[in-house]
């Protein structure tokens, strides 16, 4: 009899196509409103995937197709789940989570970030994670002050 006709190859390409879930970050999900519509687009685009893969009429071939999609719909759905919407500060004498900083470096170069939740994060975009090293050591001060990062030290020059 062929391999092909066998139960334990299709229970092989089954567990070979069940990827792993996605890590979850540790601590509080806080996120901005902008970031929570960004989770709620990426498990609508998830799930738009996986419904595709799943009309594929090949068993494995839909599997292979559905293997990352379907992962990606247990890590967002998780991530709104786990979500924890939070508001604009009020006050901007201090840096706080969804400030936008900037800060001058020792070497003298400037630079301007949004603190955000860590699904929303992109440095090249302009936005760090309120979990990231520099955002740790900027949050709770004020304009005028120094904090140091990474072996060097940044002075805080605006909040918005």
């Amino acid at each position: 009899m062929s391999v092909a006709f066998t139960k334990e190859e299709s229970a092989e390409t089954a567990s070979e196509t069940m990827l792993p879930d996605r890590p979850l970050p540790e601590g509080p999900n806080l996120v901005t409103a902008a970031g929570l519509a960004a989770l709620e687009q990426h498990l609508a685009d998830a799930r738009a995937t996986y419904d595709a893969a799943m009309s594929v009429e090949d068993v494995n071939e839909r599997r292979r197709q559905a293997a990352s999609p379907f992962r990606d719909l247990r890590y967002f759905t998780e991530r709104l789940r786990s979500a924890q919407v939070v508001p604009p500060p009020e006050n901007r004498d201090v840096v706080a989570f969804g400030c936008v900083v900037t800060f001058e470096r020792d070497d003298g170069r400037v630079q301007t970030y949004r603190i955000v939740g860590e699904d929303e994060a992109d440095p090249k975009a302009g936005t760090i994670s309120f979990t990231s090293p520099i955002a740790r050591a900027l949050i709770g001060k004020g304009i005028g002050e120094v904090a140091g990062v990474g072996g060097g030290e940044v002075e805080i020059v605006a909040i918005g």
